[in-house]
């Protein structure tokens, strides 16, 4: 296996009219989670992924697990809770350029995921494990099933990649900082965002900000920038990485989660530092181009297609 995850992934309902949605008749629904994407990112590029979460035994759990078992993802460690629901939330198109979410996960299912019930000799036979901030935020079982998931891979020498995926309306902001700060401290690498940067150690800078997360445990830091790259960090390497240019953003949700399966894609390939994450920010670019969380996620040819394109174009500018 390359890459284990664990997480909570819903079904997203989205009126297919625009405005208050007390006024939609019709509704269209996707499939959606963080960790679960990045899982089926790095499926669509070639490589083995296995999700590990716990789904209400309702017909919402059977279509998130038909999806990603669908998506080549090995689903053999989720797990089924006949007393909870699985989770959903609804995304309200007020108008072309404003957008509200509202979740419906309390007590989900996949909240009452157990550290009792990790297979550590799963997650030992993974070469990275992928970890975010929303598990943990989900309750005191999740925060606990992320912690023991994180301990299980560094005893058993698995790299484990930290996605900090701040949600503020799960959590109170002081403990919030506390847990982000401490996962962050046991990571090998982290993947923050530079506002959960700013949130964790309230400085406004890149370079400062990759510093304060090194200083705090991790070996290598990879500074979202969005559109304009990345930062790097790490023994070796520091810098910036540019971004690739899109020339209509149509869902930038989701393009986090493709950056994560671009950068792990490069270091299971065993790119150096700045090219996997340059691979990182073409899945990212990619994933905006397209709306909703997956569908922008691309096969490796078309991934080869589109880094090839970009520098050809910055060649003849």
């Amino acid at each position: 296996m390359d890459v284990v995850t664990l997480g909570e992934t819903m079904v997203l309902f989205t009126p297919k009219s625009t405005g208050l949605m007390r006024y939609a008749g019709d509704f269209s629904t996707k499939v959606a989670g963080a960790e679960s994407n990045v899982a089926i990112g790095l499926t669509r590029l070639g490589y083995k992924t296995g999700w590990i979460s716990k789904l209400g035994d309702d017909e919402l759990g059977e279509r998130i697990l038909s999806f990603i078992r669908g998506e080549g993802v090995d689903v053999s460690q989720v797990k089924f809770d006949d007393s909870a629901s699985s989770g959903l939330f609804f995304k309200e198109k007020l108008s072309s350029n404003e957008v509200r979410v509202k979740y419906y996960r309390n007590d989900s299912a996949a909240s009452r995921m157990s550290a009792l019930e990790l297979d550590e000799a799963y997650i030992s036979g993974a070469k990275y494990l992928h970890v975010t901030g929303i598990t943990p935020a989900l309750s005191e079982d999740c925060y606990e099933s992320a912690l023991t998931a994180i301990n299980y891979a560094k005893k058993n020498g698995v790299t484990v990649v930290f996605d900090p995926n701040l949600r503020r309306k799960l959590w109170e902001e002081d403990k919030a900082r506390k847990v982000l700060t401490e996962l962050s401290s046991m990571a090998d690498i982290v993947l923050p965002g530079v506002d959960e940067a700013e949130f964790l150690f309230g400085k406004s800078d890149p370079e400062s900000l990759a510093q304060a997360f090194y200083d705090n445990g991790a070996s290598t830091v990879i500074m979202k920038l969005g559109k304009k790259g990345a930062y790097v960090l790490s023994n070796k390497t520091a810098g910036f990485v540019e971004g690739f240019p899109v020339e209509q953003v149509v869902d930038p949700v989701g393009a986090g989660d493709g950056f994560a399966a671009g950068c792990l894609s490069g270091f299971i390939d065993e790119l150096d530092l700045k090219e996997a994450v340059r691979r990182g920010n073409a899945v990212g670019a990619m994933v905006t181009m397209a709306d909703g969380d997956v569908e922008g996620l691309p096969d490796k040819k078309r991934l080869t297609s589109f880094i090839n394109k970009s520098h050809q174009d910055d060649v003849e500018r």
